[in-house]
């Protein structure tokens, strides 16, 4: 319960995901999970993820009580998590973490960027989603510009060969980057075990050689209110139609089995995401949750 008193209802404007997910993390293989005291009072949280088949750990979660920031207190439990995995984990040579907005000079000082994607953030009532997804789907013919696409929801086999292949390595990846919500994994066999485990669903416009392809989570509640459900969908590659047919493709997929109050964050190619917002303009009263917002990928050698 002290873990959780860290984290302010307003935090990630009311869509803090620790609730759920910190006794996940304290079960899950490869992660170590950090917790800072003073005075007998928890006031930090970081935990640390081994991905890439061990070469490398993927930081996550930081957290520091609202009255006592800017006090040292995240940069000192930052380096204590680096220290602990250097001498336990040498094998490790690289550190990864994702940040929601441009890093400071301080910051790429110590990291450099390899990868950026562009949320398009939406946020409605489930009854308020069917209009909308009908909306879109009157529009998609135009959108596409009459191409054809053979939309397929991807069973675990299809998304792990498909994940791998040159093909979306190569031309759909950012900078040849897996990137599951705030989670960047290298497109390698070893990382696929922390993709089961996330229960995804994974949607590609074509079986072979896709012009797209996407995951999204499984939705989770959060503070923004007592019926709210988050989740994050990822969508790589660079044709305009493409993407707009996978987003759309995954919004139907929720439809039969969600209740209550919606926020879906939609992570994209930065050059796509203005077609994108154009296409979800809407009669449906869904509307924008935020406006344009960079998710950045910061890697360092350890």
């Amino acid at each position: 319960m002290q873990v959780l008193n860290i984290c302010s209802s307003d935090a990630f404007d009311g869509l803090d995901y620790m609730a759920p997910m910190f006794h996940c993390w304290l079960q899950e293989p490869g992660r170590v999970v950090f917790i800072a005291r003073m005075n007998n009072r928890v006031v930090a949280l970081e935990s640390a993820l081994l991905v890439d088949g061990g070469q490398t750990v993927v930081l996550q979660g930081l957290r520091v009580a609202p009255d006592l920031r800017h006090r040292g207190i995240a940069s000192a439990i930052q380096k204590h998590v680096t220290d602990y995995v250097r001498h336990h984990y040498p094998e490790v040579s690289a550190v990864r973490l994702a940040r929601g907005n441009q890093p400071s000079p301080q910051t790429l000082a110590k990291y450099r960027i390899i990868a950026k994607e562009v949320s398009h953030t939406v946020k409605t009532t489930v009854t308020d989603l069917g209009p909308f997804v009908a909306e879109l789907q009157s529009r998609l013919p135009c959108q596409t510009n009459s191409s054809s696409h053979s939309l397929v929801i991807l069973d675990q086999q299809q998304a792990e060969m498909l994940i791998l292949s040159d093909h979306v390595v190569s031309n759909l990846l950012p900078n040849k980057t897996i990137i599951n919500d705030w989670e960047p994994l290298k497109p390698v066999q070893a990382n696929l075990e922390v993709l089961r485990r996330r229960g995804l669903t994974w949607i590609a416009d074509h079986e072979l050689e896709p012009s797209a392809i996407s995951l999204c989570t499984t939705p989770y509640a959060v503070p923004y209110r007592h019926d709210a459900l988050h989740l994050h969908i990822n969508i790589f590659g660079h044709s305009l139609a493409s993407v707009c047919a996978v987003f759309l493709a995954q919004l139907e997929a929720l439809l039969p089995s969600l209740p209550g109050y919606l926020i879906f964050y939609t992570y994209v190619d930065p050059e796509v995401w203005p077609g994108l917002c154009e296409f979800c303009q809407n009669n449906a009263n869904v509307s924008f949750f935020k406006d344009y917002w960079e998710e950045v990928i910061l890697e360092a050698d350890l």
